[in-house]
């Protein structure tokens, strides 16, 4: 060492440069190296440095890795892998009140005690150092740097109310996985920085912090060696820690080394505590915050002139007390642990005869537990390698490859993939001994790919589990107010800055429902801004969309597509209903009111088409007197009235009256005035929506499935439902209203008052069996009585046409002679036949069967329908009122009513 050599102290609070300084004072010189307490760190400054001078010339050297150029000038290592005796010009020790380490503290102190360069040897730290570091090294200059940014004690808080730019501390696994999944919750995530984190997977965690994806960071008491990160406070969620042995509360420099992370540069930082961690004292705060601490007493310390001749001496010069009273012997670190228990084993200790064994099974001993199962499964494991070692001078590859395929596997969870990391990391470290491996290259490259591979997975792993990545990307474009980009695919799924954040459905935005609190007022936010333009590009083409892409339910609301963009509401008038249009708030007016006027438009030109024969009636200026009124009254109920609620009005229609209502379509039936037009399915299904709307109902029946003649009743169906749908309830069917009016003429030639049968016509214009008839007949006021007779079989006759016109060919000259129909030959059953009974029904008009006029026959047509067997002289006292009604004395100049109940009566009066 060259006598003009320097040693210097740099000593003062966190972020004060030292390190800095350190490296610039080495890029000073031709060579030099610098010891960094943590793999991390040393990768950091590695980088630094080749940053600056280009990777030729920096080694980078740690237990488990290690770059060497051939060139090298500058050597970047952890404290413990610092190469000794290589007469360099500069060397560096940082965070040397390391010193006091119980389990690390005698590696710096050897440092301190014995490390120099030829020209500048260089200590940076804690102030509490002064005193030691004047004591040891007498002839020691010291440096003192102030902190370069204020640090203040903000005290407690919620982590709910963290501000970003924030770091939580917390002093295990399982406590800053806990912090990191709550602020995942409330905040869209947070990176997790760990001591156990591979250099790989910690630069891209803290990478994300840095540039601003996530706003928080939740670490170990790592970053207070020397991490430089954009910090503005510092939250510590416990003041204890285990330290290997036993739960201790941590030391006010402890807490000032961590606290320090905060304010980097000339920007200001605070801290305090949260989660379950007590408010500091007075006291303690004003410590950390002025940096008064007390002093460093004793160093840790353990004798480093090793007895390599025999196994009990180097256990004995390990366990050497110090004579310096400012020494004290380090408690019994992993190395010197195992070392005896491997002395303990037979096989082992008759291996260990010489010093060269001696030393190899020492270097074996110092690889370190980084897989913390137990003190017993790491020496297990080092006995297989110093076997292997002894035996042949090398590991087997086959036996090394079989170790590392086991743990080159990327599937499984952040703990799984940990304990792999951990477990790669031994064999990185064996990898990177000399002589240890056949091929050291390759066995490098092999365990570091791994390592990469697994630190990758971690990395990954750590982010979907920690990081609500849509929310941490939306908080910060939000942040940067930088207009946010937002794309609409034909499903509607919204996507903003490539995040999904919910679905557009016709104008309102449904938000992902996995969003919750501080992450749905993210989202909500986000999407309000993104989507306002695709609002506005739509209305524009819902406004042009053709009608056939819009359309109305059953329940009144109006579709586009497959999405709900309004409803129908009453208006003044059934046929003039308004819309309500569904449009966010924040579509804006101008969205909504384009929405509205297109919806009113397509509802207008729905009731124009279909309804077009009522509105042509109410147009209809040349109606005057009763049929005027008779058309409002026909416009009211949707163009059908049933004939009961407006007898006395039909009655004083004259045929003027009722031929101009004829124009229009209007048909008088004998149970209903209706507008046979609009009963087709459409304007039926349009009319009962109508209806319900202008009924304020709540729910909206339903139309009845096109093309059927009767439907089962609906005895909870609101009253008017069945004739708004085109039907009239009869008992436990209804059946369509113009079929009615068919049967309805049918009947008219039967002798309701004698009685009769159904014919198969009647059955077949209903489609109903003999039994559902009845039960209609009933409904329409009938009654039916029910017996049984034998069934009489036809005997097969001669087609009567066919036969006469064989043996007559004049027959045609004939056939408009009225034929008499002759009985059907009823063949009588034998003795031997057995006798088949079949049922009928006999129909007679009964008066006590008369309901209400929706469900019955009218009133007004009292009495028994006209048919055979009717006396023909006029009831006194006008008893039979539909006799009276329809027996008006024909006009010449009129033609008779042909829609009139009893027009083939009047015809066969006319005839005569």
């Amino acid at each position: 060492m060259d006598a003009q050599s320097r040693i210097i102290a740099v000593l003062g609070p966190t972020n004060t440069g030292k390190t800095t300084y350190a490296i610039e004072r080495m890029l000073g010189y031709r060579t030099g190296v610098i010891g960094l307490p943590l793999r991390l760190l040393a990768r950091e400054v590695y980088d630094r440095i080749v940053a600056l001078r280009g990777p030729s010339v920096v080694a980078l050297v740690t237990g488990e890795e290690r770059i060497v150029p051939p060139r090298t000038q500058y050597w970047v290592c952890t404290v413990e892998a610092m190469p000794e005796g290589m007469g360099c010009d500069f060397l560096a020790v940082d965070e040397i009140q390391l010193c006091e380490d119980p389990e690390r503290g005698h590696v710096f102190t050897q440092r301190l005690l014995s490390a120099r360069g030829q020209h500048e040897t260089l200590f940076m730290g804690a102030d509490t150092m002064r005193g030691p570091i004047a004591s040891l090294i007498p002839d020691a200059q010291f440096i003192a740097r102030e902190r370069m940014s204020q640090l203040g004690y903000a005290g407690a808080k919620k982590i709910s109310r963290m501000r970003p730019r924030s770091a939580i501390v917390g002093f295990s696994v399982e406590n800053v996985y806990a912090i990191a999944e709550l602020i995942r919750r409330q905040k869209g995530g947070a990176a997790v920085v760990m001591g156990a984190l591979s250099p790989r997977t910690r630069n891209a965690q803290v990478e994300m912090y840095q540039n601003g994806d996530v706003d928080y960071l939740v670490a170990t008491d790592a970053i207070g060696m020397g991490l430089n990160l954009d910090i503005d406070h510092v939250a510590f969620s416990a003041l204890s820690k285990f330290d290997g042995q036993r739960m201790r509360p941590l030391m006010a420099h402890e807490l000032a080394q961590i606290a320090g992370r905060a304010g980097r540069g000339m920007k200001p930082g605070t801290f305090g505590v949260t989660g379950e961690a007590q408010p500091l004292s007075d006291e303690l705060a004003r410590a950390i915050t002025e940096h008064r601490f007390q002093p460093v007493g004793k160093l840790q310390w353990r004798n480093p002139k090793l007895q390599l001749g025999r196994l009990d001496a180097l256990i004995a010069s390990l366990e050497q007390p110090s004579h310096d009273e400012r020494l004290v012997k380090s408690r019994e670190a992993d190395d010197l642990r195992v070392l005896k228990a491997l002395a303990g084993e037979a096989e082992i200790a008759a291996r260990a005869s010489d010093a060269a064994s001696v030393a190899l099974l020492w270097d074996v001993c110092r690889i370190p537990d980084f897989r913390g199962i137990s003190h017993a499964e790491h020496a297990n494991l080092l006995e297989g390698i110093y076997t292997y070692l002894h035996q042949s001078g090398r590991i087997p590859n086959d036996w090394l490859a079989r170790q590392i395929k086991r743990i080159d596997r990327t599937d499984g969870d952040i703990d799984t993939l940990s304990k792999r990391l951990a477990f790669i990391r031994t064999w990185t470290y064996v990898a990177q001994r000399s002589g240890w491996t056949d091929d050291e290259n390759h066995w490098r490259s092999q365990t570091r790919a791994v390592e990469d591979r697994l630190s990758d997975a971690l990395h990954e792993r750590l982010t979907q589990r920690f990081v609500d990545r849509r929310t941490s990307v939306l908080l910060r474009r939000l942040k940067q107010k930088e207009a946010l980009l937002a794309e609409v695919n034909d499903k509607g799924e919204v996507t903003v800055e490539g995040e999904f954040v919910g679905r557009l459905e016709g104008f309102r935005f449904s938000q992902d429902k996995s969003a919750s609190g501080n992450e749905a007022k993210t989202l909500r936010a986000a999407s309000t801004e993104a989507l306002a333009p695709h609002f506005h590009l739509r209305a524009d083409r819902f406004y042009n969309a053709p009608d056939t892409e819009i359309d109305f339910t059953e329940q009144g609301g109006l579709m586009w597509g497959e999405y709900a963009v309004g409803k129908l509401v009453a208006g003044a008038e059934p046929l003039k209903p308004q819309v309500q249009a569904f449009v966010d708030d924040e579509a804006g007016a101008d969205v909504a009111e384009k929405v509205t006027r297109r919806l009113q438009h397509f509802i207008d030109r729905k009731i124009a088409l279909h309804m077009e024969p009522l509105l042509n009636l109410q147009k209809d200026d040349t109606l005057s007197g009763m049929a005027r009124g008779f058309a409002f009254r026909l416009i009211e109920g949707l163009g059908l009235i049933a004939r009961s609620d407006v007898a006395e009005d039909v009655k004083a229609l004259d045929q003027d009256a009722r031929g101009a209502l004829r124009k229009h379509g209007i048909r008088f039936g004998q149970f209903t005035i209706f507008m046979p037009l609009l009963l087709k399915p459409a304007p039926t299904r349009l009319r009962l929506v109508l209806w319900s709307l202008a009924a304020g109902h709540q729910e909206f029946p339903e139309a009845p499935p096109p093309g059927l003649v009767t439907v089962p009743s609906d005895e909870h169906a609101p009253a008017g439902y069945h004739l708004m749908s085109g039907y009239r309830a009869a008992g436990a069917r209804a059946i369509r209203i113009d079929m009615l009016e068919r049967l309805a003429d049918m009947l008219r030639g039967e002798d309701s008052r004698g009685g009769f049968e159904a014919k198969a016509d009647m059955l077949s214009i209903t489609g109903m069996t003999l039994e559902q008839f009845a039960d209609l007949m009933q409904g329409l006021g009938y009654k039916a009585e029910k017996g049984e007779r034998v069934k009489v079989k036809a005997a097969p006759v001669v087609d009567a046409k066919t036969e006469e016109a064989t043996v007559n060919p004049v027959a045609e000259a004939t056939e408009q002679e009225p034929k008499v129909e002759e009985p059907v030959v009823a063949q009588e059953p034998t003795a031997d036949e057995p006798v088949e009974m079949e049922a009928f029904f006999t129909f007679t008009w009964g008066r006590a069967r008369q309901q209400n006029h929706a469900d019955s026959r009218p009133r007004k047509q009292g009495g028994a329908p006209k048919g055979k067997g009717k006396p023909r002289g006029k009831p006194a006292g006008g008893g039979n009122k539909a006799q009276n009604f329809s027996a008006r004395p024909p006009k010449a100049e009129k033609k008779i009513d042909p829609d009139n109940p009893f027009a083939a009566a009047l015809m066969g009066l006319a005839k005569k």
